[in-house]
């Protein structure tokens, strides 16, 4: 557990920013009529943003050198 969590630490920080971000942006920007199919709720919005976390802390992560 321990080495998944230092092998995948960019995604994980990422998809923590990107729960934030979606629920965020949901609260502040959201769909004010409702008739936004992935803005209007708040468990339609945040996991959008755990992916978008996920695949933007994905780029950081750090090219392993083979030794």
């Amino acid at each position: 557990m321990k080495n998944l969590i230092k092998k995948r630490k960019f995604e994980i920080i990422g998809g923590l920013f990107g729960l934030l971000g979606g629920f965020l942006y949901w609260k502040y920007v959201g769909c004010v009529s409702g008739t936004c199919p992935i803005q209007a709720n708040w468990y339609t919005m945040v996991p959008y943003g755990l992916l978008f976390g996920v695949l933007i802390g994905g780029m950081f992560k750090p090219k392993q050198t083979k030794e």
